[in-house]
């Protein structure tokens, strides 16, 4: 194992080979001696400890992998369950909005908007289907980040566009 001792100039590694064989070779004798001398400093901030303190800001490891198996265990039940409150907070969040020409006609909770779908499916998709070609646009706005879901509705408007240009070509 090599050792390297860090002095406060590079004349003092004689003073540091003399420390180690007066220490007849002893690394931590040698770096006791030196430090006593003033002649290295000693490491800052550093502590070592044989005895078990509980630290405040270490997790442990068992109970973080304890967690992890709890976690893993759930029933698909309760996964389900997790899931649907997850997709309620996202939900109950975030607004749906539909705007024409920059002016914002409706703004709704996207809980009504999904409940609008499962009881009228085809209704509200023609009419959003409707709303494209009169130039409506769709947002959803909130605090959660879902521009992926605006992306894809931003496309739907770029692709009834394109379709109205190639018929008004006609």
């Amino acid at each position: 194992m090599k050792l390297k001792i860090i002095l406060k100039k590079d004349e003092d590694n004689e003073e540091a080979k003399k420390a180690l064989d007066e220490a007849n070779g002893d690394v931590l004798d040698a770096m006791l001696a030196l430090e006593a001398q003033g002649k290295v400093s000693p490491d800052e901030q550093s502590t070592h400890s044989t005895t078990y303190d509980e630290q405040k800001d270490y997790v442990s490891v068992r109970d973080t992998v304890d967690g992890q198996d709890e976690k893993d265990k759930r029933t698909l039940g309760q996964k389900i369950k997790y899931l649907c409150k997850l997709i309620w907070l996202k939900c109950r969040n975030n607004k749906f909005t539909v705007e024409r020409r920059e002016e914002r006609i409706i703004s709704i909770p996207v809980w009504v908007l999904l409940l609008a779908i499962i009881f009228a499916f085809w209704t509200v998709g023609v009419i959003m289907i409707v709303g494209l070609f009169f130039d409506c646009r769709y947002a959803i706005v909130g605090p959660d980040d879902l521009s992926a879901i605006n992306n894809v509705m931003d496309k739907a408007g770029d692709v009834v566009d394109k379709v109205k240009e190639e018929v008004n070509n006609l």
